[in-house]
């Protein structure tokens, strides 16, 4: 008898728990970030370039991108998506 009393509140706060995770924004490129199609322009310009694994925004605020030369190398990189540039 007593589930029956507690399951909707059960219910409840599961259902306002996963609103407040929606809540937080996903971390996005800046306004004055440079398009990400020039920045994989620029990738594909590199020495011995071959083809472009993965892109993904990382928490830091930069593009981390994975590519393999034409020798089968892995190489990866993280580019400032305002100024383009690699990070060091």
């Amino acid at each position: 008898m007593s589930f029956v009393r507690w399951a909707p509140l059960s219910v409840l706060i599961l259902v306002a728990s996963a609103a407040a995770a929606q809540d937080k924004a996903p971390p996005i490129p800046p306004e004055k970030a440079t398009k990400l199609s020039e920045i994989l322009a620029k990738v594909e310009q590199r020495d011995q370039f071959r083809y472009v694994d993965s892109v993904n925004w990382d928490q830091d605020g930069f593009y981390d991108i994975v590519y393999y030369t034409t020798d089968k190398a892995k190489v990866e990189i993280k580019i400032d998506p305002v100024t383009g540039d690699t990070r060091m």
